[in-house]
């Protein structure tokens, strides 16, 4: 019986931490932010988390 491949863009997207929660980087914060407010472009630069559903699907395929 064969195994899954991993899928190399998600899993280059997607860092699993060790509690087992998946983190990635924001879109839309390196270059043309002069448009954004100062709260939108600075949240931007923290980690989004990711959700526990669509982290359990996400995980199986890029472990």
């Amino acid at each position: 019986m064969g195994k899954q491949k991993t899928h190399k863009a998600s899993s280059k997207v997607f860092k699993v931490k060790k509690n087992g929660t998946l983190t990635y980087k924001k879109g839309n914060g390196n270059h043309k932010t002069n448009k954004d407010s100062s709260k939108q472009v600075r949240q931007r630069r923290n980690k989004g988390i990711l959700g526990k559903g669509e982290a359990n699907r996400i995980k199986s395929v890029i472990r």
